[in-house]
């Protein structure tokens, strides 16, 4: 069971998102925990997938029904989580919770079918327009951070990870911090809802010709719901296109899309966007162009 559950390249995202402190502990006790878990819930483990803040186990539950147990080494992380799921309960556009430990930091989730990602497969710009119309819709309840917070959790992130990496020449100081800038003065304006946070293709899973796409996995904050559009608007960029092609893609599926605000996020958040491939090594046209969009 142990190395089903965590192997050393899991072990070390771990380690690297939390520390050693926490997450080697965690790791080692993981076995323990989900052995507690599966008994108290009914659950047969099926298959692990990784996750940079911790496991998720595809389980069969006692009906026979697909279920997905989330772990994490941080409460906190699952507590966040709850809290945005919590929001979108009853909402058929986003993934809905089954039960919580979150002292233990676990969530029991509902399995999709197929529940094949959106990544690297052509957009279906009606569906996305239709979930951030739903998520958008519902009303901030209490005890949501702001969004500032999460727009400084993620600068912090790339500023403590660009140091030594391959994206350090294209990333300097100066550039991420008016980058920073520029994306807290657009969290502390504009239009107020639930956002997703990390509303991605990744964490977009297509649940079947009746239910369509759902959102996974939010870091959910209270803020404008523009900055969940970045993500989306990108991919036409990354292929070539324009952010324009993505904003005319969209529009005719979201009402309220402000294209303003939409580039003036996706402007804000480039940096953040090229991050990745570049400490791949991969520099490329995309990740020139949001390079440029960030000076």
């Amino acid at each position: 069971m142990a190395a089903l559950l965590i192997d050393d390249a899991a072990r070390a995202r771990l380690v690297g998102r939390f520390g050693a402190e926490l997450a080697e502990p965690w790791c080692d006790t993981l076995p323990d925990l989900v052995a507690r878990l599966t008994a108290k819930w009914q659950l047969t483990v099926r298959e692990a997938r990784p996750g940079n803040t911790g496991r998720t186990l595809l389980c069969t539950g006692p009906g026979g029904d697909p279920q997905v147990l989330k772990l994490t080494p941080d409460p906190e992380v699952a507590r966040l989580e709850f809290a945005g799921l919590r929001a979108w309960a009853g909402c058929r556009r986003a993934v809905q919770v089954l039960d919580t430990d979150l002292a233990a930091g676990a969530i029991l989730l509902e399995g999709l079918v197929p529940g094949t990602e959106l990544r690297g497969r052509p957009v279906p710009w009606p569906e996305i327009g239709a979930l951030l119309t739903e998520l958008h819709a519902v009303a901030p309840p209490p005890g949501l951070p702001p969004l500032t917070d999460r727009v400084t959790f993620m600068f912090d992130i790339t500023e403590r990870t660009v140091p030594g990496s391959a994206a350090e020449p294209h990333l300097p100081p100066e550039l991420l911090a008016r980058a920073r800038h520029r994306a807290l003065a657009l969290a502390e304006g504009g239009p107020v809802a639930v956002v997703h946070g990390d509303l991605h293709p990744g964490n977009v899973l297509d649940a079947g010709p009746r239910r369509g796409v759902v959102a996974i996995d939010p870091r959910p904050s209270v803020g404008d719901p523009a900055f969940d559009l970045a993500d989306w608007l990108y991919l036409p960029l990354s292929a070539g296109g324009t952010l324009d092609d993505g904003i005319e893609a969209l529009r005719p599926h979201l009402p309220d899309l402000d294209a303003g605000r939409a580039r003036a996020w996706c402007a804000a958040l480039a940096p953040l966007a090229a991050h990745p491939p570049l400490r791949r090594g991969a520099h490329t046209p995309f990740t020139d162009a949001l390079l440029e969009m960030a000076r």
